[in-house]
């Protein structure tokens, strides 16, 4: 098992935040994209942060949005395709998420969404 398993998703959050505002998105893109990703509302983010719930809690309680096999690429030098363990993929499909919002790609395509 993996440590961010463990880890609360709230420790991690900041991080993500800090990441996107750097390169000029906002905080309520963030929670756009991971709400996309989670099937979450804004309340059951925000319990889920004040909660101190762990990575693998959080995911459990999410029911992944049916698009999520349109998310590719590598995250840190691997294709999240690629990842085997379940919950390890569903992690870095919301790092390649957060990665994609931080480079400026549009909305519409960092949600998967038909044009």
């Amino acid at each position: 098992m993996s440590r961010i398993f463990t880890m609360p998703f709230a420790s991690v959050y900041p991080a993500y935040v800090a990441k996107v505002e750097k390169k000029g998105r906002s905080k309520a893109e963030l929670d756009e994209v991971i709400e996309w990703l989670t099937g979450f509302d804004d309340a059951e983010l925000q319990h889920h942060l004040e909660a101190g719930t762990t990575f693998e809690q959080f995911f459990a309680d999410a029911e992944l949005n049916s698009n999520v096999a349109l998310i590719t690429g590598k995250v840190c030098g691997v294709r999240v395709e690629e990842v085997e363990d379940p919950l390890m993929r569903k992690i870095r499909y919301l790092d390649k998420l957060v990665d994609e919002l931080a480079k400026g790609r549009p909305m519409v395509k960092v949600l998967r969404a038909e044009v």
